[in-house]
């Protein structure tokens, strides 16, 4: 197989981009991971940012104790406003790539909530362009807000079912944390982790620790804790194999999973 650079370069030039030999070349290309001390939080919205103060001032105290030792970068989700701009614009019959505009907006005034309350140690919250500043932030202050929407808006992939956007704040987390070769990936929600059901709603739920995505998939677990399409961008992923999810509504529990301890639930790509 030709895994040199000339040669990559000669089959680019006279190939298909989707001929396998090219494909596996490239696959064979040294790999480069940009960020790879740093680990991405995804805070969820509806389940950490729309509680408000008693929530979200907790934790952000143990982000800015957590930053002395971790480089963060610290995505935000949507939450229960964007799921009521979906509601109305699926009402009027608006397309997906318009209800992905819409969910963007908020997970941007999230970012920009949380940026304002962590202003004063230094963090900041960025955006479009000033994502390639990250480094910079990183390097000064360890930590840095930004939008967890993916910046897909009318380009949005179509849903199989509906028009709620199917790649959503836990994708573009991860696809961050992916693209910049970070080490770790946390989902911090209000729940454990994932359980055998709603725990919400069915008393007798059992916690799982540790799963694989096919393992969620074979028991319908798919789309109960993290979006449905992270799974399958879980799988192909170069740099990450396996996320994390804990509740950061219990005090401790962020700063035991950036110290690598097994809070929560860990999914693991295969």
């Amino acid at each position: 197989m030709s895994n040199g650079t000339t040669d990559l370069e000669a089959l680019l030039m006279e190939r298909s981009l989707s001929d396998p030999q090219l494909l596996a070349a490239a696959e064979a290309a040294a790999d480069y991971r940009i960020l790879p001390d740093a680990t991405v939080l995804k805070i969820g919205g509806q389940s950490v940012i729309d509680r408000g103060r008693a929530a979200v001032h907790p934790l952000l105290d143990e982000i800015v104790a957590a930053r002395k030792a971790h480089k963060l970068l610290i995505g935000t989700g949507a939450g229960t406003r964007a799921r009521h701009l979906y509601s109305i614009a699926a009402g009027l019959n608006l397309p997906t790539g318009v209800l992905a505009q819409l969910g963007a907006s908020v997970a941007d005034q999230n970012a920009a909530m949380l940026g304002q309350l962590l202003a004063r140690h230094g963090i900041s919250s960025v955006d479009g362009a000033g994502l390639s500043a990250v480094p910079l932030f990183l390097a000064e202050v360890h930590a840095v807000v930004f939008s967890g929407m993916p910046p897909y808006t009318l380009w949005m992939r179509p849903a199989a079912e509906g028009v709620i956007p199917p790649y959503r704040t836990d994708a573009g987390c991860f696809l961050v944390a992916e693209q910049f070769g970070c080490k770790a990936m946390i989902y911090v929600k209000d729940e454990n982790g994932l359980y055998t059901d709603n725990p919400k709603t069915a008393k007798h739920a059992t916690f799982i620790p540790k799963i694989s995505v096919d393992e969620m998939k074979a028991r319908g677990l798919h789309d109960s804790i993290l979006e449905f399409p992270l799974l399958d961008l879980l799988q192909s992923a170069r740099h990450l194999h396996e996320v994390q999810v804990i509740n950061g509504l219990v005090p401790g529990n962020l700063t035991r999973a950036l110290a690598g301890e097994h809070v929560g639930t860990i999914i693991t790509a295969r």
